[in-house]
Formats: C-alpha cells, structure tokens, sequence
C-alpha cells in the first residue's frame, strides 16, 4: 500500500487511491488543532471564528495538494502541477495554519524560555527568509527532485521541507510571538517584496531551459494534452506569477490593516487622553 504520493513510472489512470499518510497527517493537525481551540477565549474559537475558518482552509490546501489525483499527478506525472502543489504546501497553507491559531497559543509561548529563545533566532525575518529561499533552491534543484521523488519517504521529505520553510518564512509576518516591535508594517511589505525578486532565478532556469531538467517528468508516462517542454515552462511560470500573487495578495491585505490601524491611532490617542 502507498501511504504517501511518489513517481511510479507507470501509465496514469483516473482510478482512485487512498494515502494513509496524508489521512493520518491530516487528522492529527486537526485533533491539535481542536485541543488548542478548546483553550482559547469563545472569539476566536467555534465554527464562525475566522481563525477556524483560515485553519479550514488551510487544512484543505494540504489536502488537495497532498492526495489523489494531485499529489499523484505532482508526484511522478507533470512539473507544473509539482509547483501548484508547492506552493499550496509551502507558501499558502502555512500562511493559513498560522492565522488559524488563536493568539492565545502564541501568548503560551512566552512561558516556555527555551521555545521562545529558539523561535526568536528561528524566525528572524533575515533568518526567515534565507532559509526558505535555501529549501526552495534545495528541493527544486534536478538531482534532489529526480533523487527523491521516486521513493514515499523522498517525496515526504519534500513536502515537509516545503511545508516547514514556508512556516518559517511566514511567522515573523504573522505571528504575535515573540515579539518585533521594529519589524513594521513597512518593514513587512519589504520583506515580501524581496522574496518576489528571489524566485526570478529559479523561474528563468525552468521556464527558458531548452531541455528539461527533471528526468522524473521527462521519462514519466506522458499526459495528453501537454508536452514536456511545456510542462517545465509552466512550472517556472506558475512559481513566478502565481508565487507573486500570492505574496501580493498578502503585501495588499498587510497595507489595509496598517492604513485601518493609523487611521484608528488618533481615536485611540484620544480615548487613552
């Protein structure tokens, strides 16, 4: 039985698989999940809260990206959906999961020094943001993909440094703890910023390379409708236009809030007076 998606080199077909491993996975994120909810102040908890709703969703993108038919077809099938599906488990779900946390799980953080020395130094946004742009590297470079995808335990270990990058790269925008006063909101949308210029590279190698690069989708079984060639371009533009949509979307709602928070300081300013 497979319990996690990899390159089978053989003949796709629409007949459906079940992947324990992403059941499994899933289902424990989701027990924690309700653990910590049940601690947290009724607002940010239940089925309205919008922090359950961010955590629904991004529970769901792990889910579509991990099992049959798209982690399959990801898996040993066609580039350009192995970047959808890295940029559902490394850059959209984990910006999801960590919203979905109540603030009152980061605040549980300042209790324990160790954890909270480790995640400053952790997730310093410099910090941060060379090492997802080193896993992305990493895990898109043609001998680790073409080394790993065929195995379950390769293609795990992809997806769980996607998904362990894009956590890290996301929390010093998102989370309250610990905290960076000098981290703002100007500060924020930079940060996203460089990252849409850091993904030029890797978007140039695989959409204007005259061969391809990965033996595991060149040699898998082909797909009608689609060649090789134009796979891998589609892959560098999926992880170019729709990584940067991504980052926009969220650079858009980071502007909002600081333009809602400085209009509402005077106010503030006025009640505290």
């Amino acid at each position: 039985m497979q319990w996690w998606c990899s390159a089978q080199g053989v003949a796709w077909t629409w007949t459906w698989r079940p992947y324990v491993g992403v059941w499994a996975l899933l289902l424990l994120m989701t027990v924690a999940y309700v653990r910590i909810a049940r601690a947290a102040p009724p607002a940010e908890r239940g089925p309205r809260s919008p922090r359950t709703w961010a955590f629904g969703a991004g529970a769901f993108c792990l889910w579509a990206a991990l099992d049959w038919p798209l982690g399959a077809l990801a898996a040993g099938y066609l580039a350009s959906l192995h970047m959808v599906q890295f940029l559902l488990v490394g850059v959209i779900a984990p910006a999801l999961l960590l919203l979905g946390l109540p603030v009152s799980a980061y605040l549980r953080l300042r209790t324990e020094p160790r954890m909270h020395a480790a995640l400053r130094a952790l997730t310093h946004p410099l910090i941060a943001f060379v090492l997802f742009n080193l896993v992305v590297a990493f895990t898109h470079w043609p001998a680790v993909v073409d080394g790993l995808m065929p195995s379950q335990l390769g293609s795990f270990a992809i997806d769980a440094l996607w998904f362990a990058g894009g956590t890290v790269f996301w929390w010093p925008v998102v989370c309250p703890v610990p905290e960076r006063p000098r981290f703002t909101y100007p500060l924020k949308i930079g940060y996203l910023i460089l990252n849409t210029v850091a993904s030029t590279a890797p978007f140039a190698y695989l959409t204007f390379s005259s061969l391809p690069v990965y033996a595991t989708y060149e040699l898998a079984p082909p797909i009608e409708g689609i060649t090789k060639r134009a796979d891998q371009q589609l892959a560098g533009i999926l992880m170019k236009i729709g990584g940067g949509l991504i980052l926009w979307t969220a650079i858009t709602a980071l502007f909002v809030r600081w333009y809602r928070e400085d209009e509402a300081r005077p106010a503030r300013l006025r009640e505290a007076g």
